[in-house]
């Protein structure tokens, strides 16, 4: 479906050369002499990258096949990650390579957000936080409390994190999945 340029806002999804695009900023300007036109910037849903843009007045662009749908992650397996569709049951296998460094924090049977760009997944977006048993972790250094002093655990996903030198193994998390950053200690 088309769309002209007064019906931008901001993320609105648009199909340009190929690839779907969220728009982020759209200023309609009208300079004094010549014709209006709008200048807006976009965020390429499969790359991440930015693009400005600008359009003449009334122009019209298609708007891309987009769909978000809460999917659950069920395994891994030897070609990459399998979801399945909360309502309708469907299994969808995705490459790991289209989370990127998120999957680490991938925990089986956790709901995400996947979008689809003409049925095939391009992203998924985790929670932002995930609560998750440390694995391995050095013990705590009797008398080493200095402030802040931190040290690397690993995760039942397999992510490395740097966790308060109190943390034991087998004491549950919460971990920060945008920044990789432990938020507390759950009980």
């Amino acid at each position: 479906m088309a769309v002209d340029t007064s019906q931008f806002r901001n993320g609105l999804k648009l199909e340009i050369d190929g690839d779907p695009f969220a728009m982020t900023y759209f200023q309609h300007v009208k300079p004094g002499k010549g014709g209006a036109f709008v200048r807006t910037k976009l965020k390429n849903l499969r790359t991440g990258r930015t693009l400005e843009k600008t359009f003449r007045s009334g122009e019209k662009v298609n708007e891309a096949d987009v769909e978000d749908r809460r999917m659950q992650y069920l395994y891994q397996d030897g070609t990459g990650l399998v979801f399945m569709d909360t309502e309708t049951y469907d299994q969808l296998p995705l490459p790991a390579e289209a989370i990127g460094d998120e999957v680490k924090f991938l925990k089986e049977s956790m709901e995400v957000s996947v979008m689809l760009y003409k049925g095939a997944a391009i992203n998924v977006e985790l929670p932002a936080f995930l609560e998750a048993e440390i694995k391995q972790t050095d013990p705590g250094v009797k008398g080493d409390t200095a402030s802040g002093a931190t040290k690397p655990a690993t995760l039942e996903t397999g992510a490395v994190v740097q966790v308060p030198l109190f943390i034991k193994e087998g004491e549950t998390v919460r971990v920060d999945t945008r920044t990789g950053a432990y938020v507390e200690r759950v009980n």
